[in-house]
């Protein structure tokens, strides 16, 4: 709720930290150069450090990797709201990583000349300034705010649970400027004081709220009624319109598990909508492209290992080379999944015959030593080379390198409401639960571990969990 407010604070908060940190540098340096010479010597000081010029691309890479990380640790959002003691926190952790990546670059590109002592200098010193820097910028910011009266002034409609935790979020956000006046009962129950909240505030009748409005100043009104209410308060709505005031409706009367609501418009028709899934477009075409991209990269690169393994199968096995299966993809999709064969040709007609023995209670099957598997396919999905065909279907589309593991139909038809808003996102080669061991776990914990994936996605996260595949089939850690 008032993300931009919060966002210019943080704004500036991370570019207050970008000149603290490129500041801390040059005054590192003269500890070193100055302080430590006098206490500890030049023979011991002097032959470490080299001249400030030769030090520019340690420079450079130091205000890059903070930035970034600082971002990453979503250190700036709501920072008004944060204590001395989470900012001091927040300073600790942003600089100890920072401190961790950076070294680890160093040792990469054997940046060996650079003293690590000088490294821990800069830390402590921008630690301090990044710190005191912050501190100074809120309180800067509430004096100011104070000061100038520079507040937001809320008038909230209705007296119901909703209400009462929109105002508790109000005051919660007080620190970012945020000021209640009042409720106004939207019906024709009495009701002389809002119990739950750490002050006390006026109750107007529906009739006063248009006084309200003229004689006091508004910047928004918030709307925390029922439906049936909502359509009795058109004429209030329709003044707020007339008036230029900002009006916000509470979605109470919808159910609140919908973490994500956003507004769109379908031509001049604007549609609200209601989402458990992932709505960013910029980010979701960034992860097509690179699934795109590496894709065809890997099919060039991996082009000759693919055919040995062809052969292999084709020799050591009768049958086709490729298992085909129909599984289902984003929002239900049917496609047509590619593995090198790692079983019996027969294999979908024996697993009736292994249905009492499936090892995971649910409508997917998983059993460990199955015995349909060929000596080369245990090999092969030991080390998950019978999944390299599928990076044909991620670059047509239908796969992506992380998600949720496509299902089989007969699966899906077997799922309960909540377990098939797994469809959601596009199926992957890799997802969550396979690094916490497939066959360990049960079929509603593997859902739940695809819900928290869909729930938490990023690309960030999609990084992290392929960079962790790449150790966990190297070791070979896949399917049993």
């Amino acid at each position: 709720m008032f993300e931009r407010r919060s966002a210019l604070l943080g704004f500036i908060s991370s570019l207050l930290d970008l000149g603290l940190t490129a500041l801390s540098f040059p005054v590192a340096y003269w500890v070193r150069m100055r302080v430590l010479t006098r206490m500890l010597g030049s023979d011991v000081v002097r032959p470490r450090i080299y001249p400030f010029s030769m030090y520019w691309t340690l420079f450079a890479a130091i205000l890059v990797i903070w930035f970034l990380i600082g971002h990453f640790l979503r250190t700036y959002r709501d920072i008004e709201l944060r204590s001395r003691q989470k900012l001091v926190g927040d300073a600790a952790k942003l600089i100890i990583l920072g401190v961790v990546v950076l070294n680890a670059a160093l040792y990469f590109f054997r940046a060996d000349y650079i003293s690590r002592a000088f490294i821990l200098t800069i830390a402590a010193v921008d630690f301090v300034l990044v710190v005191a820097g912050r501190i100074a910028l809120l309180g800067g910011s509430r004096r100011l705010r104070e000061k100038f009266q520079r507040f937001h002034y809320c008038l909230i409609v209705g007296l119901g649970q909703n209400a009462r935790e929109l105002a508790s979020l109000i005051e919660q956000s007080e620190p970012q400027g945020l000021r209640l006046i009042g409720f106004v009962n939207p019906g024709i129950e009495s009701e002389s004081r809002i119990s739950g909240l750490k002050s006390q505030y006026p109750i107007f009748a529906l009739a006063d709220a248009y006084g309200i409005l003229q004689n006091h100043v508004v910047d928004e009104v918030l709307f925390a009624v029922n439906n049936d209410e909502l359509e009795s308060l058109e004429a209030l709505i329709d003044r707020c319109h007339k008036e230029g005031i900002r009006t916000r409706v509470d979605l109470g009367f919808f159910p609140r598990t919908f973490p994500r609501v956003h507004l769109e418009n379908l031509r001049h028709v604007p549609l609200l909508t209601l989402g458990s899934t992932p709505n960013n477009e910029f980010a979701l075409f960034a992860k097509r492209a690179a699934d795109l991209i590496v894709s065809a990269f890997a099919l060039i690169l991996l082009a000759p290992l693919m055919l040995i393994l062809a052969i292999l199968v084709r020799l050591t096995s009768p049958g086709p080379i490729l298992f085909r299966q129909t599984r289902c993809g984003l929002n239900g999709r049917r496609f047509t999944l590619y593995k090198f064969r790692s079983m019996v040709a027969n294999a979908d007609e024996l697993r009736s015959e292994l249905e009492a023995l499936n090892e995971i209670v649910g409508p997917a099957f998983k059993m460990k030593n199955d015995p349909r598997c060929t000596p080369l396919g245990r090999w092969l999905r030991k080390f998950s080379l019978d999944e390299l065909p599928q990076l044909w279907n991620v670059l047509i589309g239908d796969m992506s390198f992380v998600g949720p593991r496509p299902p089989l139909p007969q699966e899906v038809e077997r799922y309960a409401p909540w377990q098939r808003r797994r469809l959601r996102m596009r199926p992957g080669l890799t997802c969550l639960w396979t690094l916490e061991g497939r066959n360990r776990l049960s079929f509603e914990r593997l859902v739940q571990f695809d819900l928290a994936y869909i729930d938490n996605w990023s690309l960030w996260l999609d990084l992290k969990i392929f960079v962790k595949t790449i150790p966990h089939v190297a070791l070979g850690r896949g399917a049993s």
